[in-house]
């Protein structure tokens, strides 16, 4: 139905536009991996138990963490199919084309996400109490040496991105930073368009 199609790309883009409005943290390992993460006043924190936040992962190719994160979902939260809310998408850039678009690479070169600064993430809406969890499965997903596992995709757009509300303010930071640290990784802030 070309109304349900419709409804789901606004969703997805209104979802994505929200994480974008945010500034960034960003991780590094001793190899390679970068993570950017929004920043926004401690006012926009959600801090109760199920007060839903948005969040974006990413690191690398976005297709095999979605679902990763899809059966995080799942098996963290107890969610089923028509909850889950893991979707694909750009951030970490700071800019957008003059419509405010993101997109995939495509012939005309219209608003490409690399040429805005932008990598590949998967974002999702989890509750505050959560993000600790989530940041259990993200550190998971990097090899023991702190390495994505999909090498073979080169470039900023396949770097490594965390983005919470508030950034290094969240109130789940600390459980955040120490999933990063368990796995030999060290979170950085981020400027937006980081190599």
């Amino acid at each position: 139905n070309g109304n349900e199609i419709d409804e789901a790309q606004s969703n997805r883009r209104s979802f994505m536009r929200s994480i974008l409005t945010a500034a960034g943290i960003a991780a590094t390992a001793t190899a390679t991996a970068t993570v950017a993460m929004p920043q926004v006043s401690n006012a926009d924190v959600a801090v109760g138990e199920m007060d839903l936040v948005d969040v974006y992962f990413g690191v690398g190719c976005y297709w095999h963490i979605q679902h990763e994160f899809v059966e995080a979902e799942r098996s963290l939260l107890k969610r089923v199919d028509t909850e889950l809310t893991s979707r694909t998408g750009y951030a970490g850039g700071t800019e957008t084309d003059k419509e405010g678009r993101v997109c995939y690479h495509n012939f005309l070169g219209v608003a490409d996400y690399g040429k805005y600064g932008h990598g590949e993430v998967v974002g999702m809406s989890i509750p505050q109490s959560s993000i600790g969890d989530f940041a259990k499965e993200y550190f998971a997903l990097f090899t023991p040496k702190g390495e994505r596992v999909d090498p073979m995709d080169r470039g900023g757009e396949y770097r490594s991105l965390l983005g919470l509300p508030g950034g290094m303010s969240n109130p789940a930071y600390p459980a955040v930073e120490a999933a990063a640290t368990a796995k030999g990784m060290t979170l950085v802030l981020g400027k937006g368009n980081d190599p």
